[in-house]
This record gives structure tokens, C-alpha cells and sequence, in this order.
């Protein structure tokens, strides 16, 4: 077994006889603080594991927030050959679409810091969040069909939100191919009363500000400058998608028994793309990711309704406009340049997001000229970050980047060591108003269970992965 070395300034490369089975060599994007952290907690492996995969091209990559998840690492992206590859549940994770959306606003910090606990209060009241929690909206199975299909696009025509939402949402708010034929009852049950909530763990909902604008161009065209308050919504598709993900565990499970493929990691159970069960979770998933979309236009749209109620004018005159929605938990069929031609391959980005560069077809025309806005939000009580897409990003990484800042410490670690009431105390005199359900599980999500993500952020800039737009501080969390 051969060690990983350094190819770069910010990569390394895992050789193929790192583990005699590999099909391809491993890139980590990191600097060398970043890439010990990923060796200590056999992330490495995992990125090696994966490219003992069929059909997988270029080869298995990881962001530089890489940490220990189910079968793929998280910060995992890997490319599969549409005729010879393979889609891995594990690749995509529990979670199927976790995203993040950033509204704008026509307020500065000075007109909302006086009256922030208060309209955090008017927030917490207005959105649902927690493990578990019911949401406000009852979902008949045939409405939930429709939003399976139609994603944001049904919520709008529900009411929740504007037509101008979905032209600033990836894939314009609806993911294709989604059949809820291909979904259990059981996703059913669990999916009923959840859309709309918040979710818990690393789920938030952040009132930030923006301290620092780094490129004008795409700022202007992002509608950001500086001392502009923002809102971000990072959440998922619930127990619906974990749902999903179960069930195509165990259906694949029996495929790979079938076929007699001998995997390094049992997590990594797969089936052949083009075949019934590859495209029946490729169906049920984009289900999954539609559920997550919709999720995030519900909390989006009683957002804005509670910055009307506090400050009394209408969304639309307060400047409530979405910036983009982003998923950072997905599989896709999409055309990258592999080994000097042009290939179909199903990306897998599981705890990575695109990064699409400017011209790129998924690029919303809005942003056509400077790129696809990516949202990388931070830990609780660190800085937020806006950046942009690459065409290096396109070369390197299958158009991919980091999502956030990666853990460092398991949540039940992090209760051992940390005291929520404290870190909460902690926040508040940074001048952070936290509103949770629980305050002790706070100690979960604090700043130091996680990697530095200015450094994650500097590291996929470094590497060309993307490019930071602006910096957005922390004034208020929501947290489940």
C-alpha cells in the first residue's frame, strides 16, 4: 500500500495501489492542516473505496470539508460512465437534496439590529423545527404526488411564493425523471406532515449581514453589497428522503448479492445505471430532491411573512428576493469532458455542490454572464459565504465544490465536551441571537465540532473550484 502525496498547493492524490482494487486514483482538495484532519478519521479510505466502483471515470474526488459519512465520505464527488457505471445511495446520503437557499433583503443591519430578538421571536413562531416536528401545511397523498413531481413550482402554485422564485432555484425548482410510483408507503407516512419544518441537527435558519464584498461584478449581480442583511435556510428533505435512501439500501443490497460484486465497504452498494432498480432510485430520489425544494420554498415563504408582520410593509417592498437555491446531496446525468471527450456521466455529489461556471446551460439566465451562485453556509456563530463557479471547477472536479465546513467532531462528542447553555451565552455576547428548541443540543453544532470554514472556503479558491463573492456574518439563529 502506497501513501497519498501532494500534487498541488491544495491537492493531493491517493495513488491507485493505495489499495490494489482501484480503478482510479483519489484527489483530496486540501492544504496539508485540512488533509491530516481527513487521514486521522479514515476519510481517506473512503475516498479510496470509492474508486473500487464500476465505471467510474477521472477520478474518486473530495472537498476540502471531507469527514467520515456512510459508504462515500461527505465531500465525496464521483463520476460514473452512463453505459458502464453504477448510482450508490451512499453517494448521495440520507439526507437526498440538503440544501440551502439565501433571500435577500432591502434592509440594512442598523434598521434590523434594535428590534433582532424580537423578530427572531416572530420567526421562531412562524416556523416549524425540530426532530420530528409536524408542519403547518397537511399534505394529502395526492398533493404530496404533485410536489414530488413539481417541486417548488407546485408550492408557487399553491401560493407559497412567486413565479420568480423558481427561475432562481437549481434545475428551476423542479428535478426531472421523478416518478412517487417508484416510492414506498413508507416515505409516504413519514413525508405527510413534514413539509415545512426546519429539520434539526445542522439545519438552520440564519438572519446574517453582509461584511465584505470581494468581486463587485458578480455582487451587483447577485444583488448583494455590503451591510445588506440577508436570510439563510439550510435544510433537507426530512424523513421522507432518509426514507428513500433506506429503502434503496437494501433493494441494492440484494443487486450487488445478484451480480456477486465484491465491494471494499458493504455501504457501497450500488446497481448498474440503465438497469430497473438504478433508475427506480434515480426516480424516487428525484421525488426526494423535489420534496427538499418545496420544503425550502415553504420556509422561504413564511419567512417573508414574518419580516412583513414585524415590520409591517409587504415582502416585496422590503426587498424579500431569493438569491438561489442549492443542493449539496445529489446524483446527476450530466456531459463533462473526460480524458479529452465529451462523456454522459452520473455525477454524485454528497456533501459537495455544483459549481457551475458562467455560460453553463444550468447556470439561471439571470447570472449567465459571471456564473452559478454557490452557497456555503458556516457553522453556528461563524461567517456564511457567497461564491461563484469555475470553468476550473469543470476541469478539476466535474464542476463541484465544497458545501460547508466539515465536522471534526462527532455530535455526541461535541455534547460530551461542550455545554449548550454556555455556547449559547458564548453567542449571545458576540452580539448572536440564538433561538433553539433545546439549548443543551446546541453543543452539537458548535463552531468548534467543525472545521474552520473560511479555511475550507480559501482552500476550494485556492484550487479554483470557486471563487468568493461575500462574506455574510452571523446576527440571528434559528435552530431546530
Amino acid at each position: 500500500m502506497s501513501g497519498a502525496f501532494r500534487i498541488g498547493d491544495f491537492a493531493w492524490e491517493i495513488p491507485t495501489d493505495y489499495k490494489p482494487g482501484m480503478r482510479v486514483p483519489g484527489v483530496v482538495f486540501a492544504d496539508e492542516e485540512l488533509f491530516e484532519a481527513a487521514s486521522r478519521d479514515k476519510a481517506l479510505d473512503q475516498v479510496a473505496n470509492v474508486a473500487f466502483l464500476q465505471g467510474i471515470v477521472g477520478k474518486s474526488l473530495a472537498m476540502p470539508d471531507i469527514h467520515w459519512g456512510y459508504g462515500f465520505p461527505i465531500g465525496g464527488v464521483a463520476a460514473f460512465d452512463e453505459s458502464s457505471g453504477v448510482v450508490s445511495p451512499g453517494g448521495v446520503g440520507f439526507d437526498i437534496s440538503c440544501g440551502v437557499r439565501l433571500l435577500k433583503t432591502g434592509l440594512t443591519e442598523d434598521e434590523v439590529r434594535p428590534g433582532l430578538r424580537d423578530l427572531m421571536a416572530t420567526l421562531a413562531s412562524n416556523i416549524p423545527r425540530g426532530l420530528g416536528t409536524r408542519g403547518r401545511i397537511h399534505s394529502t397523498q395526492s398533493m404530496l404526488r404533485k410536489v414530488l413531481v413539481r417541486g417548488a413550482r407546485e408550492m408557487v402554485g399553491l401560493g407559497y411564493g412567486r413565479e420568480e422564485d423558481i427561475e432562481h432555484t437549481e434545475r428551476g425548482g423542479t428535478y426531472p425523471g421523478a416518478d412517487p410510483a417508484r416510492v414506498s408507503e413508507r416515505a409516504f407516512e413519514r413525508g405527510a406532515d413534514q413539509l415545512g419544518t426546519l429539520g434539526s441537527g445542522n439545519h438552520f435558519l440564519e438572519v446574517q449581514v453582509v461584511e465584505k464584498v470581494f468581486m463587485e461584478k458578480e455582487a451587483r449581480a447577485f444583488g448583494l453589497h455590503e451591510g445588506q442583511v440577508t436570510v439563510m435556510i439550510h435544510s433537507g428533505s426530512r424523513g421522507f428522503g432518509h426514507q428513500v435512501c433506506t429503502d434503496y439500501l437494501q433493494i441494492m443490497d440484494r443487486v450487488v448479492n445478484r451480480l456477486g460484486w465484491e465491494l471494499p465497504d458493504r455501504q457501497l452498494v450500488c446497481a448498474p445505471l440503465g438497469s430497473r432498480e438504478a433508475d427506480d432510485y434515480l426516480a424516487a430520489m428525484a421525488c426526494a430532491c423535489n420534496y427538499a425544494i418545496a420544503n425550502r420554498q415553504a420556509l422561504m415563504h413564511w419567512t417573508r411573512e414574518s419580516f412583513e408582520r414585524f415590520f409591517n410593509a409587504s415582502e416585496r417592498s422590503l426587498g424579500l428576493d431569493i438569491l438561489f437555491d442549492l443542493s449539496h446531496n445529489v446524483a446527476r446525468m450530466e456531459d463533462h469532458q473526460v480524458d479529452g471527450r465529451k462523456r454522459r456521466v452520473c455525477v454524485h455529489r454528497k456533501g459537495a455542490t455544483a459549481s457551475f461556471p458562467a455560460g453553463h446551460p444550468d447556470v439561471p439566465a439571470a447570472y449567465s454572464e459571471v456564473g452559478q451562485p454557490v452557497l456555503i453556509p458556516g457553522d453556528m456563530g461563524t461567517h456564511s459565504y457567497v461564491l461563484v463557479g469555475t470553468e476550473t471547477a469543470m476541469k478539476e472536479s466535474f464542476g463541484s465544490t465544497c458545501h460547508g465546513a466539515g465536522r471534526t467532531m462527532s455530535r455526541s462528542k461535541a455534547k460530551k465536551t461542550i455545554r449548550g447553555p454556555e455556547l449559547k451565552e458564548r453567542l449571545e455576547r458576540q452580539g448572536i441571537v440564538v433561538l433553539a428548541g433545546n439549548v443543551k443540543l446546541l453543543a452539537e453544532e458548535a463552531p468548534e465540532a467543525y472545521k474552520d470554514v473560511s479555511r475550507v472556503v480559501d482552500v476550494c479558491q485556492g484550487a479554483g473550484l470557486s471563487s468568493k463573492v461575500a462574506m455574510l456574518r452571523p446576527m440571528g439563529v434559528l435552530k431546530g
